[in-house]
């Protein structure tokens, strides 16, 4: 065991934005080969930046949400594929602290230890003497090219039982890896689709999906820390939106870069900087990734305070915290909208960042689970009396 102190929030932030330089110069080699630059890993691993959800006992930093959020808004603003990834292991990272403390101790064992995974149940199980086969693929699955685990959901079937969601871990090596990946936005995510067969998985490695949606406590160690006692689906909103502030900020500074050298062609207006319309477009965006922040902050506040307290989720809070989640997914991408509209006919051009930055926000608002229209609907649903009509709260 390596107990490590964890660093101070500004630390971990500073250490991420000291490295948006050497991502943001990655960015399109990253889009064009559809997978990060190994030194843009090597960049957020010596930053720390894989080591936010690992437990300090093996030398990480169990990092707070509100750490998650501000980390990724650094890495959002060089690369949204690059922020996109980082966040997407911290989950997979916080479940696998729900597994007995023989696994953690065997997944851990690597530094800077990757992990990768989805929520989709595209896979059949069998049980099987001491754990389970599985067959089947899983899709959108992002980072797996520099992943070491994956975390699967797969259903178990039996004759004499009803169907059992189960969630496991697997190394990488076990899996076949289908470079699918070919896509109009986040393209340097390098979200494949990685496949199952005949895949022997030990009981050890295999828990109930339910117990870690309600909020399960993690297993032995890390069930005292505030970070693991929470549900799922609030822990993963939270530790996605800093990627979607991000991108918004990056679009907002890579309008007023430009800004200076641009006219609005076939116009009177010999700068663009002097034309109302460009103050009410950059006043409107801005004020949207104002919001968006309010959303973000609350969404993080909510899960650290409930943390901290040990407090039981209403169902409320649950759904609320997807909403906030789209709400910060919806007004980014409409920043982000604006200033593109703004930044003329020039920035179609590959060599802009705007454009893929624009492609990058689009994409991420597709995601089932950060879809604005979706998590709308679902909140207004139960501000209505309503019951939920998903488990994925």
């Amino acid at each position: 065991m390596l107990v490590t102190d964890a660093p101070a929030r500004e630390d971990l932030v500073h250490r991420a934005s000291e490295i948006v330089p050497v991502l943001r110069g990655h960015a399109a080699w990253a889009e064009e080969n559809r997978r990060l630059h190994e030194e843009s890993i090597a960049a957020m691993a010596d930053a720390g930046v894989f080591r936010l959800r690992t437990p300090r006992r093996y030398g990480g930093h169990e990092a707070d949400t509100r750490t998650l959020v501000e980390v990724a808004t650094e890495l959002g603003r060089a690369d949204g594929s690059t922020a996109w990834v980082a966040s997407v292991y911290w989950i997979p990272t916080w479940m696998a602290c729900h597994f007995p403390e023989a696994v953690q101790d065997e997944v851990f064992a690597t530094p800077d230890v990757r992990i990768c995974g989805t929520l989709s149940p595209t896979a059949m199980a069998a049980r099987t003497d001491g754990g389970i086969v599985v067959n089947g693929k899983w899709g959108f699955v992002s980072g797996a090219h520099h992943s070491h685990w994956q975390e699967i959901v797969a259903v178990i079937v039996s004759e004499d039982a009803p169907p059992e969601p189960i969630m496991a871990l697997v190394p990488m090596s076990d899996l076949l890896v289908i470079d699918d990946w070919h896509t109009s936005g986040l393209r340097g995510t390098g979200s494949v689709s990685t496949v199952a067969q005949d895949l022997f998985v030990p009981a050890e490695r295999v828990m109930p999906l339910g117990a870690i949606l309600e909020g399960a406590h993690a297993d032995g160690a890390s069930a005292g820390s505030p970070i693991y006692r929470q549900p799922l689906l609030p822990v993963a909103s939270a530790s996605s939106v800093g990627t979607v502030l991000g991108l918004a900020e990056a679009a907002r500074e890579a309008f007023f870069e430009r800004l200076p050298q641009r006219k609005i062609t076939y116009t009177g207006y010999e700068s663009q900087s002097a034309a109302p319309l460009t103050h009410l477009q950059v006043a409107e965006s801005t004020f949207k990734i104002d919001q968006a922040g309010f959303h973000a902050g609350r969404l993080a506040a909510t899960v650290d305070d409930k943390g901290e307290q040990g407090a039981r989720w209403s169902v409320e809070e649950r759904v609320r915290a997807r909403a906030d989640l789209g709400a910060v997914c919806r007004l980014g991408k409409e920043a982000v909208d604006i200033l593109a509209t703004a930044s003329g006919g020039s920035s179609i051009y590959s060599d802009v960042p705007i454009q893929r930055i624009a492609r990058d926000v689009h994409a991420v608002n597709q995601h089932a689970l950060m879809h604005p229209n979706t998590n709308t609907e679902l909140y207004g649903r139960i501000l209505c009396g309503l019951e939920p009509d998903t488990l994925y709260i």
